[in-house]
């Protein structure tokens, strides 16, 4: 599956409706994925997209690593794979986003896809800007991680 890149803003309407990309709909239609599953990030204040197949393969990854008879584990997996919707994108190429959702992410009438390789992020602009590090932090995280590795044979020259 090709990754999806970069970020859209689109507006809901009062149902909640709103259009995908086009950039990201011809990925998924490239992928011949027509399902894709929703479901509130674990760590930040935005909402997860995943075309169905991907969605299956962490949550079977997930499984796999967590012993089925440790309570902990199973309510772990419980919690993490319960609160998530199906969504079908419409013969226009929008989604319904159920209201719950948009309140979980303070979505209102804007919202900013964020492409995430195999994800894309839905969140409100503001709190997407409040999240971004400075220019400063990102160079200074970006050399910890990446500045004394290689990539593919190839010195850093990030």
């Amino acid at each position: 599956m090709d990754a999806f890149i970069g970020t859209v803003n689109a507006k809901t309407d009062v149902k909640g409706r709103v259009f995908v990309p086009a950039s990201f709909r011809k990925i998924l239609q490239l992928s011949e994925e027509s399902r894709l599953i929703l479901r509130k990030d674990v760590y930040q204040d935005c909402l997860v997209l995943a075309p169905e197949k991907i969605w299956k393969e962490e949550l079977n990854a997930l499984q796999e690593r967590l012993n089925k008879w440790d309570e902990e584990e199973q309510h772990l997996f419980r919690q993490f794979s319960w609160l998530v919707e199906i969504l079908e994108l419409d013969s226009t190429g929008r989604i319904l986003i159920p209201k719950k959702y948009l309140q979980m992410a303070n979505i209102s009438n804007t919202v900013c896809f964020v492409g995430m390789n195999h994800f894309i992020e839905l969140w409100n602009p503001d709190q997407l800007a409040k999240s971004m590090m400075s220019a400063e932090d990102l160079k200074s995280r970006v050399k910890q991680f990446l500045g004394s590795k290689t990539v593919n044979n190839k010195p850093d020259n990030i």
